[in-house]
């Protein structure tokens, strides 16, 4: 609490309030700095640090100390390029960048091989970055309100991604590589151009697809236990609620159904024993049939 309501650089915490609290993180959003302040980067067990909805441009390299750091949240500032001292924190978790004025990503993020969510929405990428390629454990990204056009067709590379935001960019058909993403549990194309769907029934592992405010006709074909969001997906929904109820009622009744027969052809066999016929030893045998 003592560190969620700092409200001056004067009020910074010391090293050994950070670990009384047992709760090491500051709180630094929307307090107008251009420049985070110097006393931040003395304090070495600080894991996690909000910069958001300030004017800042770029990080001192001597956040690089800060080796404990888990969260880095710099929504809503002003940087054209990733603070380098920020691809020196090895231990990093979650990193948020989005509604700033990147383009592009360094290669040194290479460097961050905890990262594990990564958001850089709304800021000016044309393609999509490659550099994300070698975060072998990065499981959400969120890369909407961006200029993308078109995904790489090797993407599927990026095997540990689970969850994947695309809403608002500029696709005007659905990228293909999507489909060889099986691991995907999470997408979300919202307000893009696209007009058609091929069935993503493949994607076993999806559980969530949004798809509204796109020109579509209908919703795309998806597997049961899916959730879909977008344009006729309550119709979609309740129909296939129904379709689901029906095909149980159907599974029961036949259930039943197996039963009585059952219970027909144990009474059979008791009648044939009791008037002496010969038993059915092979119930698939015609001359036993035609015998009885």
């Amino acid at each position: 609490e003592l560190l969620r309501s700092v409200g001056a650089v004067s009020r910074l915490p010391r090293q050994r309030e950070l670990l009384e609290s047992g709760d090491p993180v500051l709180d630094l959003s929307y307090r107008r700095f251009k420049r985070l302040p110097p006393r931040v980067c003395r304090l070495m067990h600080l894991e996690k640090l909000y910069a958001c909805g300030n004017s800042l441009r770029t990080l001192p390299d001597g956040i690089s100390k800060l080796q404990g750091l888990r969260i880095l949240a710099l929504d809503f500032n002003k940087m054209e390029d990733v603070p380098p001292a920020v691809c020196q924190l090895t231990h990093l978790c979650r990193l948020y960048l989005g509604n700033n004025r990147l383009t592009m990503l360094p290669p040194e993020l290479k460097n961050l091989k905890s990262l594990r969510c990564l958001w850089i929405e709304s800021n000016y990428f044309q393609r999509f970055p490659r550099e994300l390629y070698d975060l072998p454990h990065l499981k959400s990204l969120q890369i909407g309100d961006n200029r993308l056009k078109t995904l790489p067709s090797d993407l599927w590379r990026m095997e540990a991604l689970r969850g994947l935001w695309l809403y608002g960019n500029r696709f005007e058909t659905f990228p293909k590589v999507l489909l060889r993403m099986e691991n995907l549990e999470i997408l979300d194309i919202d307000r893009n151009k696209i007009s058609e769907f091929p069935s993503l029934k493949r994607l076993r592992g999806l559980r969530l697809f949004s798809y509204d405010h796109n020109p579509v006709d209908e919703p795309p074909r998806v597997g049961e236990e899916v959730l879909v969001v977008g344009e006729g997906a309550a119709e979609f929904l309740e129909e296939r609620r129904a379709e689901k109820e029906r095909r149980r009622q159907e599974a029961e009744q036949r259930t039943v159904n197996l039963q009585l027969l059952e219970c027909v052809c144990v009474c059979v066999c008791r009648c044939v024993c009791v008037c002496g016929c010969p038993p059915l030893l092979n119930t698939n045998s015609a001359d036993q049939v035609s015998t009885i």
